[in-house]
């Protein structure tokens, strides 16, 4: 069964100097201010695209993760996931680092580093960002 999940975006004013605020509709979990500035410069409380993408992508990794460990006979107790996704005005994002740092009882290094690339590669994030480049850092605790 398809799913689909809603937000949207009312922006007021120009680019550089205008503000706008995202409301996540599906959820109901509020609304949260974006501008230039936190997206090209710093955050000073609000989001930006890449804030999103990169909670968007951490989360789908862990999920993907968690689902090819349990599949393989090793199911976690807990991956911390953090991706970093860069953003340079004028050219883009140019890139999504993924961290995993994993709790993993009766899994190697090794073996652990090799279900973390097949989940990089396979979630759906990934999939849909594939236009970009993605790397991963992945260890056990």
């Amino acid at each position: 069964m398809a799913t689909t999940r809603t937000a949207h975006t009312v922006w007021n004013g120009d680019l550089k100097k205008g503000s706008g605020e995202v409301t996540f509709d599906s959820s109901g979990i509020g609304t949260q201010s974006v501008t230039w500035a936190s997206r090209a410069e710093e955050p000073n409380g609000r989001t930006s695209p890449e804030e999103l993408i990169a909670a968007a992508h951490s989360s789908c990794f862990s999920m993907a993760l968690s689902n090819g460990l349990n599949s393989a006979g090793k199911p976690p107790t807990r991956l911390d996931t953090r991706a970093d996704v860069t953003f340079q005005p004028g050219t883009g994002i140019t890139g999504i680092h993924l961290t995993v740092q994993g709790e993993v009882p009766g899994i190697d290094e090794a073996s652990f580093t090799a279900a973390a690339e097949e989940a990089k590669t396979n979630c759906p994030v990934s999939q849909a960002l594939s236009g970009t480049t993605i790397t991963l850092t992945a260890k056990l605790s």
